[in-house]
């Protein structure tokens, strides 16, 4: 009976423990800008430290953020994302920017999600029709957002921005992680490499099995 008493709070510890470094950690040190492992080193969800006597400015800067990007593409959106790999400094920081170009009448950003960032966004030009979806219930929040306007997408969450605007969009999106990732909710379903068992998708998604190879034919070359 006490070994269980003993394994009980033992659980929980573990438990809060692991909670604990579900996020980016906590620095302890003003600053541990990025560098590239050594030879043979183990990758372990971050980077190494540069030596803080041969750390410079640059290590935490970047410019031109300011310039429009090309949506020229399928969806009409461009996103530059700045995280630990563009701004070494931002390593162990917990915190990364993104610029993101919609084109007019419809550019979008396709139903996506970033496993370890919420997303808080700022409209600057255009009109945004945004929304998330919550877990199972699935229910949607939307919103449509004109310049000033600020929304936020919960971590983990599946959510979208879709430009109505008859103008180009743009926005600035901060995320709660120096390396928040991303998986686009479409390309991880219908183009991974190899690709998803036609028969389970068809199932899956209530779809005869050519829709289905027909989507997977589409996908197949975007990721």
């Amino acid at each position: 009976m006490k070994s269980v008493k003993f394994l009980v709070p033992l659980a929980i510890l573990a438990l809060a423990s692991s909670l604990a470094s579900a996020y980016d950690p906590s620095p302890l040190q003003d600053f541990c800008v990025a560098i590239a492992e050594p030879k043979n080193a183990v990758f372990v969800n971050g980077k190494f430290c540069k030596n803080p006597n041969e750390t410079v400015a640059e290590d935490f800067f970047f410019a031109g953020l300011n310039i429009p990007r090309d949506t020229n593409n399928a969806n009409g959106v461009n996103v530059t994302l700045l995280n630990v790999d563009q701004i070494a400094g931002l390593n162990t920081l917990g915190i990364s920017l993104a610029r993101l170009d919609y084109a007019p009448n419809g550019g979008l950003n396709p139903p996506h999600t970033h496993p370890r960032a919420t997303e808080i966004l700022v409209v600057i030009e255009g009109t945004l029709l945004v929304g998330f979806v919550t877990s199972n219930p699935n229910k949607l929040f939307t919103k449509t957002l004109y310049p000033g306007d600020v929304f936020v997408f919960p971590i983990g969450l599946i959510h979208f921005q879709f430009n109505i605007a008859k103008t180009k969009g743009v926005a600035f999106a901060g995320l709660s992680s120096q390396n928040p990732g991303v998986i686009t909710i479409a390309n991880a379903v219908f183009g991974p490499n190899p690709p998803i068992n036609p028969d389970i998708l068809a199932k899956a998604f209530m779809l005869d099995q050519d829709v289905v190879k027909d989507l997977q034919d589409k996908f197949a070359n975007v990721n």
